[in-house]
């Protein structure tokens, strides 16, 4: 009988998380996950192969991950919006410094490269999405939102104001991340909200030009 493991993958997965946001994906090594999780780099080979398969572990696991962000934020936020707000913070939470977003992003280099890392790459978006979209569909049905607000189209409209945010934040550092993600997430939803203002509404302005006049 082998003997039993003291460390978990998901142990080691995390460890590995916080190793990737120090060093990036491309200057992480076993050995520096091996110490953060209290291991020997003999013990993650034994697991997992290689550094490449330690990092296909970790975007299947990031993956597979993706709703309990958002299960969490149900739990404490009675309302929808509101649990989207903490859902997308708690997403960032990793992220305190342009070099640490630079870190995770190094892992868009291996998702465009690699068909491997690019499948679990497509599956993290899409759960996202899917994620975003069950928490503006229950925001309609408690009102938050407008009833004929496309949740489909909003949705992708969200994860795009989401991921925009985080570059023009790594780009500018204005201000903290958490207070330009809720500005930004809110600007993108106010068009939606529930018994807008008519005066909210985009006003279009005309002038005269040289062909309008007969």
């Amino acid at each position: 009988m082998g003997r039993p493991r003291t460390t978990s993958d998901e142990a080691i997965l995390q460890a590995a998380a916080r190793a990737v946001g120090r060093h990036g994906p491309q200057g992480v090594t076993l050995a520096a996950v091996a110490q953060e999780a209290g291991l020997s780099p003999a013990t993650l080979v034994q697991r997992f192969g290689s550094k490449r398969g330690l990092l296909l572990a970790l975007a299947g696991h990031s993956a597979e991950t993706v709703p309990l962000p958002f299960q969490r934020a149900r739990e404490v936020h009675g309302s929808p919006l509101e649990a989207l707000h903490a859902a997308l913070a708690e997403l960032t939470e990793g992220v305190s410094t342009p070099e640490e977003l630079a870190h995770s992003l190094g892992f868009l280099q291996l998702d465009l490269t690699d068909p491997e890392f690019r499948g679990h790459a497509a599956e993290h978006a899409r759960r996202t999405r899917d994620e975003i979209a069950g928490l503006l569909s229950a925001a309609v049905a408690a009102g938050e939102l407008a009833g004929e607000a496309d949740v489909g189209r909003l949705a992708r409209a969200v994860q795009v104001t989401y991921n925009g945010v985080l570059i023009l934040w790594a780009l500018t550092g204005e201000r903290p991340l958490a207070e330009a993600m809720r500005d930004a997430l809110d600007e993108t939803l106010r068009p939606h909200l529930a018994g807008r203002p008519f005066h909210d509404a985009p006003v279009e302005i005309w002038t005269d030009t040289p062909g309008d006049k007969g």
